[in-house]
């Protein structure tokens, strides 16, 4: 099984970001989570919490463990450039590149079917429920039993107004 994730448009340059990219691939979700965690490049950041989204898109939606996820490509595209200029000598100007780029991601699991621990904890709650009895009626809140008339009569006296 397959889990893919993309991020697109990130404001930093292709060739930076790939120098992250190159050291994380092939590697075990959690190594690449430690190892992302104290690279200082700026870069990493992002690319870390692209490699969160996913696995949590992993664990949510295939229900697969995260201890047998790995990372099986990830590559870096370049975006699109903002093209800005420069003042240079004698009225000139030269262009200044601002890059931008697309990494996708794509995780699989090691050993393939190992998510059988998953089936095993929904038959568990499956017959948990089966076990639960019902609750008994609990009472609304702001719920009360009626008084009676001989209490009321008492309450609505003492509330008279002074003229």
């Amino acid at each position: 099984m397959e889990v893919k994730a993309s991020l697109k448009y990130l404001k930093i340059s292709p060739r930076k970001v790939r120098l992250v990219t190159e050291l994380i691939k092939s590697r075990n979700v959690e190594d690449a989570l430690d190892q992302l965690q104290f690279i200082p490049k700026r870069s990493s950041r992002p690319i870390l919490k692209l490699l969160e989204s996913a696995i949590a898109n992993a664990k949510h939606n295939f229900h697969l463990d995260r201890s047998n996820l790995y990372i099986k490509n990830i590559k870096v595209d370049v975006g699109p450039s903002l093209k800005r200029w420069t003042a240079r000598a004698r009225g000139s100007a030269s262009p200044i590149l601002k890059r931008s780029s697309h990494v996708s991601l794509v995780l699989a699991e090691r050993h393939v079917g190992k998510n059988i621990e998953v089936e095993e904890e929904k038959k568990e709650k499956e017959i948990k429920k089966v076990k639960v009895s019902k609750p008994e009626m609990v009472k609304p809140r702001g719920f009360e039993e009626r008084k009676p008339k001989q209490i009321i009569a008492k309450q609505k006296m003492f509330r008279r107004k002074a003229i």
